[in-house]
């Protein structure tokens, strides 16, 4: 008579493979599930910051947030590690972006390809800034095609709301920022038109972009 292999605790080893089978895709599923309502959770908080909930409109930024920082820090480190200081910049530049790019959303599709597409053609556009002549991977310029040749100032009213927005900075973060993520300048050349130190530059960059972030939430949250 032919017996079953058992394992150390007396069960056939088939069952207990079968069982961890179920227990992974159970787990797997559990996941996805969750993923799913996150992502509609998302994508509703967003909607409803546009409409002027501001209180909604801070979570979707701070998820948003927490959820690009891990996709840029994931890439930066995979495609080009010498910049991978440059993530926190990546969010709140792209947390801006999404702001001013809203009108393409499409409130009948999920909110995370949309969020990451904006993402990729940020990182594309940092890439090709630094590395001239760089050739991008597919894997990056997927899902990019509708903000390829689609700056941040192209639509006007955009365009009005970045200027206020803008405005709002003192010249040593407002000028950075229009030279280098506007004008597509290095910052040496920055430095040299503002006269600022390369580190102050730098600096002026990174502070300015998540006053702007901040901007944003609080002009949406009512007093």
């Amino acid at each position: 008579m032919s017996s079953l292999p058992l394992a150390l605790d007396g069960l056939p080893t088939s069952v207990l493979g079968d069982t961890a089978a179920s227990a992974r895709k159970s787990a797997r599923s559990t996941m996805d599930t969750a993923a799913r309502t996150t992502e509609l959770s998302l994508g509703a908080d967003f909607l409803a910051g546009l409409t002027g909930d501001g209180r909604r409109y801070e979570v979707a930024l701070k998820g948003c947030a927490t959820l690009l920082r891990r996709f840029f820090s994931s890439r930066l480190r995979r495609v080009a590690p010498a910049m991978a200081a440059d993530d926190e910049d990546l969010v709140q530049e792209c947390l801006l972006a999404l702001h001013l790019k809203a009108h393409t959303y499409d409130a009948d599709q999920p909110f995370e390809p949309w969020m990451y597409a904006v993402a990729r053609y940020k990182l594309i556009d940092l890439l090709r800034r630094r590395q001239p002549g760089r050739e991008i991977s597919l894997d990056l310029l997927s899902e990019t095609h509708e903000f390829a040749d689609d700056a941040d100032r192209s639509e006007p009213t955009a365009a009005a709301d970045l200027d206020v927005l803008l405005a709002r900075l003192p010249a040593k973060q407002r000028r950075p920022i229009e030279l280098v993520k506007l004008e597509g300048r290095s910052v040496v050349e920055a430095a040299t038109s503002t006269g600022l130190s390369i580190s102050a530059v730098k600096i002026g960059i990174h502070r300015g972009l998540k006053t702007l972030a901040k901007h944003l939430a609080a002009e949406r949250i009512p007093s």
